[in-house]
C-alpha cells in the first residue's frame, strides 16, 4: 500500500491486518506551541475579597490570528495565535482582567492552499484550545478568585460565522466564472 492510500478495510470497517499499524502522514504539522503573551490583571485587591457573594458579570472573548511566515524548509509555514481573553465586573469595580495568547507554528505540505483556511481556523484552534484553557484557569485561581471553566468552543461554527458568507461568494464567483469558460468553450466549436 502506497503512503497516500486510505487502508482497506473489511466489511466491519476494520482495517485488514496487514494494514495495522500503518500511520498516514498528515498534512499539518505543529512544529511547536507556546505562550506567546500573558497578561492578568487583579486592580481591586484585596478589597474585592471582602464581599464575594455577588455573582459577577462575566466578559469572554475568543479570537484567532493567522499569519503566514518565511521559512526555509517550508513553503506554507503559519503563526496561528488563539487569544483568550476574560474579564469579571461585581457593582462596576472590576475583579480581574485575564489576556491569553497561545499560538503555535504550523506548516502544511500536499494539500492545495485554498484548503489551508479551513485548517487555519478551525483544526489548530481546536488542538490549542485546551491547552489555553488550562492556563487561563490556572492564572484566575492563582489570582485568588475561583478557576475560570472554560466550556467547549465550536471553532467550525466560528468559523463558519466569520468567514461562511466571504467562501460562499468566491464559491458563486468561481462556479459563475466556471460557466462563463465553458460557454465561451462551446461558442467555440
Amino acid at each position: 500500500m502506497a503512503n497516500n492510500e486510505t487502508p482497506e478495510t473489511n466489511d466491519q470497517g476494520i482495517e485488514k491486518e496487514e494494514d495495522i499499524g500503518v500511520v498516514q502522514r498528515t498534512p499539518m504539522v505543529i512544529h511547536r506551541q507556546y505562550l506567546k503573551d500573558l497578561s492578568f490583571e487583579n486592580p481591586n485587591a484585596p478589597g474585592i475579597f471582602q464581599n464575594m457573594d455577588d455573582r459577577p458579570e462575566m466578559d469572554m472573548n475568543i479570537m484567532l490570528d493567522v499569519n503566514k511566515i518565511e521559512h526555509e524548509k517550508h513553503e506554507h509555514y503559519y503563526e496561528v495565535v488563539l487569544s483568550l481573553k476574560a474579564s469579571a465586573v461585581r457593582a462596576e469595580d472590576a475583579m480581574f482582567l485575564a489576556q491569553i495568547d497561545y499560538a503555535a507554528a504550523v506548516s502544511i505540505e500536499r494539500i492545495k492552499p485554498a484548503q489551508h483556511h479551513p485548517l487555519l481556523f478551525i483544526e489548530v484552534p481546536k488542538m490549542l484550545f485546551p491547552f489555553a484553557r488550562h492556563i487561563l484557569s490556572f492564572v484566575t485561581q492563582n489570582g485568588a478568585f475561583t478557576p475560570l471553566q472554560v466550556g467547549p468552543v465550536d471553532f467550525r461554527q466560528m468559523y463558519l460565522a466569520r468567514f461562511g458568507d466571504k467562501n460562499a461568494s468566491e464559491e458563486q464567483t468561481e462556479a459563475e466564472s466556471n460557466e462563463a469558460d465553458d460557454a465561451e468553450k462551446q461558442a467555440a466549436h
